[in-house]
């Protein structure tokens, strides 16, 4: 690995994304668009947003990180890009963490934004600490990011890219434990939901939420979804192959 090549990445994928404003307004605008109408969906029901609202702080940018960097990444590939990088000095961990980096970036103005908007004009109340939980919608992010490179190594197209969102996106929702406690699922789904990242990241958000104490259990979601979002990373970066100049 080399820093200089990574940061060279990185700051590569932001200068790209700065003249982007539509996926600029994806990564920032979509969410909180997301999050303000659920607040109005549940303008007569005021406890429902406040329960379900910090979870969807984690869900929304997840799935929006999970799908700007699966078709960038894609689109970088297919138009040969990658290949070309890969042909120069900068090594497979380089270029994977500098998108990582770039990506990691928005991800946290992305939480920061969210989070704003959300304590803020939309009245979202939480007894836990608001570090903390803009700090798990942060990572949260981060895994989307993580999971979208890793998926993109699998497309060809960028319809195909899409195509992995129900694949990979849609069934963790559905088993995450944001619909019913996982405990009152059926034992096989329940035991299906436990090797999916978005239910730890379900229970870390709902952790900091309600209480500001540092937990060992808060500590254990942390580095499990930490270690799904590394281990996504180090498999995208298996498929790639070195060409020659």
């Amino acid at each position: 690995m080399n820093a200089r090549r990574t940061l060279a990445t990185a700051k590569r994928v932001l200068l790209q994304l700065r003249h982007d404003p539509r996926t600029l307004l994806l990564i920032v605008g979509v969410p909180i668009l997301l999050v303000t109408l659920l607040r109005y969906v549940f303008d007569d029901s005021p406890a429902i947003f406040q329960q379900f609202g910090p979870i969807v702080l984690g869900l929304f940018p997840f799935t929006v990180m999970f799908i700007v960097t699966s078709i960038t990444t894609l689109r970088e590939r297919t138009s040969g890009t990658l290949e070309r990088l890969l042909a120069m000095p900068a090594g497979k961990l380089d270029l994977l963490l500098g998108y990582a980096i770039a990506f990691g970036v928005m991800a946290v103005i992305q939480a920061l934004a969210v989070s704003a908007v959300a304590l803020g004009p939309l009245d979202l109340n939480i007894e836990g600490s608001v570090v903390s939980l803009v700090a798990a919608a942060t990572l949260d992010g981060l895994l989307g990011m993580a999971l979208g490179l890793f998926v993109s190594a699998f497309a060809r197209t960028e319809f195909q890219a899409v195509q992995f969102m129900p694949a990979v996106v849609l069934p963790q929702y559905l088993l995450c434990g944001l619909f019913i406690d996982r405990d009152q699922m059926a034992p096989l789904l329940r035991d299906v939901s436990d090797w999916l990242p978005l239910s730890y990241s379900v229970d870390m958000i709902e952790r900091v939420a309600r209480d500001t104490a540092i937990t060992s259990e808060l500590t254990g979601d942390f580095l499990i979804v930490l270690a799904f979002g590394v281990g996504a990373l180090v498999l995208g970066a298996a498929p790639l192959r070195r060409r020659s100049a």
